[in-house]
């Protein structure tokens, strides 16, 4: 009975390995991109790509575990949920209102350290942020939120 159980998840998790959803990746930013409507500092910008982009933005760098399912789909759905709390792509799209709670956001989850995720940076040390770069952002979040607030 293991034996037939053990194959079976075995066939299950091969034929799982052709199911392929779409990759989260553009070649170049978009008309709605944070940097179309906002110039962005290079400071900020490289670390909102080292430590956000995989997951707030539509270009992804999937590391290699990607290529293995189920966690090419974990991965999937935890940039889904990122895309929908808040998406650089899209970020020139918002309402003024969005934009500005989603700077507040972003301000708030950098300095409380609950962004970039643990569980993320674990896996991806170089995402892990230091004192002075969670305060570039902070800094660049709430400034900007005061410069685009009605």
């Amino acid at each position: 009975m293991l034996k037939k159980f053990s194959l079976g998840l075995l066939v299950v998790f091969i034929a799982a390995q052709f199911w392929r959803p779409a990759r989260n990746i553009s070649s170049a930013p978009g008309p709605n991109d944070l940097n179309i409507k906002y110039p962005v500092p290079d400071k900020v910008q490289a670390l909102l790509k080292r430590a956000c982009y995989d997951c707030h933005s539509n270009n992804t760098h999937y590391p290699w575990y990607a290529e293995v399912q189920p966690a090419r789909w974990l991965l999937d759905h935890h940039i889904h949920e990122g895309q929908e709390e808040l998406n650089f792509s899209a970020f020139s799209s918002y309402t003024t209102k969005r934009a500005t709670r989603r700077l507040e956001a972003i301000a708030d989850e950098v300095a409380d350290r609950r962004m970039p995720l643990k569980s993320y940076t674990w896996l991806h040390p170089e995402t892990r942020l230091t004192p002075d770069e969670i305060k570039l952002l902070v800094n660049w979040a709430q400034d900007l939120r005061d410069e685009i607030a009605p």
